[in-house]
């Protein structure tokens, strides 16, 4: 099963157990039925033959230990663990300074936008071309086999002058939206955190097709709508106009968002839990980052309704 969210959808993400999981063609070729999808054949670290404790064997065991009196197997017991191993392996604490990095990098953005660029239809032009050239580098980096670090921040700082611009205009109409967004989103990304750990929120197969068939029907939709707007067939705005119609539609919007979320939550719970290639986290991290994105611009179309 591949993941939903586009920025995760070339790892072939699968697992035999009903989640949806870092799957094992990109890695390289995992046993049949195996639980680690990062499993690779010829691992010179692997045991063979299968495991090796479930007959009771040690692995690790020599000829001679069998001889050892009880004093000397005593005496190893109680040496001193060995250190930790450099296993260039995916962490937590690499997702979250990748993460810190990608958000940064788009905060410094839209703060230079901020402060530089006046409201003025030159600003929204320069807007609109940085949302394109964010796009076309997020694009780029979802056909890459690997994270490209330099395109994950390149997209992070176009957005961020994309979202400094957007947020300015909407400040000069509906003052302190900004915020409130920003704060809306970090209560959608703490929300969802604490549902998913606390396994209120399950990323099976079957969630990940409902919320998939909605995301699709949502976007189609909008697209459909822009192109009554742009066409003049709804000069309000059609669904993203003012009033109960544009505020549901904001809901839908914000809860997609949170989907996402989920699904990258769980990208990262299996890439930390599997063994994951250690630039991974940066896949994480612009995962992270898009989804955020989303959910604040959805937030601010949201508000400025809403305090309308």
């Amino acid at each position: 099963m591949r993941s939903s969210n586009p920025v995760f959808s070339r790892r072939g993400f699968s697992r035999g157990d009903g989640y949806a999981g870092f799957g094992t063609q990109q890695q390289g070729a995992a046993p049949q039925g195996s639980g680690n999808p990062y499993a690779q054949q010829g691992n010179p670290n692997a045991p063979q033959g299968g495991n090796p404790y479930a007959q009771g064997g040690n692995p690790y065991a020599t000829a001679d230990q069998q001889q050892l009196t009880p004093e000397q197997l005593q005496q190893m017991y109680q040496a001193p663990p060995a250190g930790p191993v450099q296993t260039g392996r995916m962490t937590m604490d690499d997702v979250v300074m990748r993460t810190g990095m990608t958000l940064g990098t788009v905060i410094v953005g839209a703060v230079l936008a901020w402060s530089v660029l006046p409201v003025s239809n030159t600003s929204y032009g320069l807007a609109f071309g940085a949302a394109i050239v964010a796009f076309v580098l997020a694009m780029v980096q979802s056909f890459k086999r690997t994270p490209v670090p330099a395109l994950i921040l390149g997209y992070a700082i176009f957005e961020g002058v994309f979202l400094g611009v957007i947020s300015k205009m909407y400040n000069e109409y509906w003052s302190g939206a900004p915020v409130q967004a920003v704060l809306g989103t970090m209560a959608v990304f703490v929300g969802m955190l604490i549902a998913y750990k606390t396994r209120l929120i399950r990323v099976t197969a079957r969630y990940q097709r409902i919320g998939m068939a909605i995301a699709i029907g949502f976007l189609l939709l909008m697209v459909v709508n822009l192109l009554f707007v742009a066409f003049g067939a709804a000069p309000d705005g059609g669904l993203r106009s003012s009033g109960p119609l544009g505020i549901i539609v904001g809901i839908i919007g914000v809860a997609l968002g949170a989907f996402f979320l989920s699904l990258d939550f769980k990208q990262i719970e299996d890439g930390v839990r599997y063994g994951a290639p250690q630039n991974e986290s940066w896949l994480a991290a612009f995962g992270l980052t898009v989804s955020l994105v989303w959910i604040y611009l959805e937030m601010l179309r949201l508000i400025s309704i809403l305090r309308d």
